[in-house]
């Protein structure tokens, strides 16, 4: 008889893993919410519509502690998670490269509808495809892994870096006519215009050499994500302490150093690859060994649960405030109308709101709906969604 995998035990999930994928949907949507709101953050010109001292302030504070921590994030725990399928695909004996295939394949899916239909900022697409080249990785060594993920993101930030050096004095000039276009076309309730810009800002975004620089920085993220979860570190983190400790402590010092240190010297433009790539993984990597430290301090317990909740259902999260955004910036016609402030009022308005609704879903049914279809086309089975009477 075949073997089908069954929902994890609640008592054998790392449950500081969901909540750190909780925290990630929250920074996610923290960066995600000013794009969504204004064309400032893709052609430029943010520094003339936002003026006072205050969207100065959260301008700021974005940069340093959200912008390029998150989704970086999100990618090692997107590694991490490819891993721990795969080692319990093993102990199941089951195929390993075309149930991973088919997940991936479902994520390109669903990045496909998001991306052209909701949000031209969509990650999903753009992990299902790179997601697909860790198939080469699966079998290889932990220090293999490593070595590659160093050397794709050195050559990768390093020759970027060098060719923005070279040409920093035309680095930063607003494309104020795109921006423009954008306003217009997004303003004007007319759901085809919407998604002609969506398209067009899709390009924009990820034309040419991009999805060259996305495979050599969000690959070696996915890689060290496998090579922590091959260590273990994290599945016993008592066990680790040391070595997590040491992590914590180098990862904050790189944090604080290479995303905040910029700004003492006016924050030049033609270092936002090292900010954004090596200050992100490593403020990542704080933030993923600050909550399990956390998380197993009695205290601090319940104040990560809505994080918990809302990792256990982060796809339909990530969606819905992709869908929650779409309404009110393009059909209720507030693009461009909203001030950082009122942007960071709703997020956690939103925030607050999914973290109640998915405990309660999380009650009676064990998976995210988006979670269940994803997982039932992942193994061509639909699998169980509501909880029996024992379960609840």
């Amino acid at each position: 008889m075949a073997q089908y995998p069954s929902p994890l035990k609640e008592t054998s999930r790392l449950q500081w893993i969901d909540e750190a994928r909780g925290f990630a949907i929250f920074g996610i949507f923290v960066v995600n919410i000013g794009a969504f709101n204004a064309p400032y953050f893709l052609y430029g010109g943010e520094e003339t519509a936002w003026t006072s001292s205050i969207d100065h302030t959260l301008r700021l504070i974005i940069d340093i502690f959200f912008q390029a921590s998150f989704y970086t994030l999100f990618s090692l725990l997107f590694g991490f998670g490819i891993q721990l399928m795969k080692e319990r695909l093993e102990m199941k004996s089951l195929s390993v490269f075309p149930i991973l295939g088919r997940r991936l394949g479902a994520l390109i899916c669903f990045g496909l509808v998001h991306a052209f239909l909701i949000w031209h900022g969509d990650i999903l697409l753009t992990y299902g495809l790179i997601g697909l080249l860790l198939l080469a990785f699966l079998n290889v060594r932990g220090r293999t892994m490593l070595s590659w993920a160093f050397l794709l993101m050195g050559m990768t930030v390093g020759l970027l870096s060098i060719s923005l050096y070279q040409f920093r004095e035309y680095i930063g000039q607003p494309n104020l006519f795109a921006a423009e276009q954008a306003l217009s076309n997004y303003q004007s309730g007319n759901l085809i215009k919407v998604w002609e810009q969506n398209y067009v800002d899709w390009l924009y975004a990820n034309e040419g050499i991009s999805y060259l620089l996305l495979i050599g920085t969000l690959l070696p993220l996915f890689l060290v994500g496998m090579y922590i979860a091959k260590q273990r570190w994290l599945h016993e983190p008592k066990k680790h302490q040391a070595t997590l400790r040491r992590l914590w402590f180098v990862s904050l010092l790189l944090f604080a150093g290479i995303k905040a240190g910029p700004y003492l010297f006016g924050n030049p433009a033609w270092f936002s690859m090292i900010q954004d790539n090596i200050g992100g993984a490593f403020s990542a990597l704080f933030y993923i060994i600050s909550i399990t430290f956390l998380s197993q301090m009695e205290g601090a317990k319940k104040l990560l649960l809505p994080f918990r909740y809302v990792g256990r259902m982060a796809l339909s999260n990530y969606i819905t405030q992709s869908l929650v955004c779409f309404l009110v910036f393009y059909l209720f016609r507030l693009y461009g109308a909203m001030t950082p402030v009122g942007l960071m009022l709703m997020v956690l308005v939103v925030y607050s709101m999914q973290a109640a609704f998915s405990r309660r879903w999380l009650t009676h049914y064990r998976f995210g709906p988006l979670e269940w279809l994803w997982r039932s086309i992942t193994y061509k089975r639909i699998q169980k969604l509501r909880r029996t009477e024992q379960e609840v």
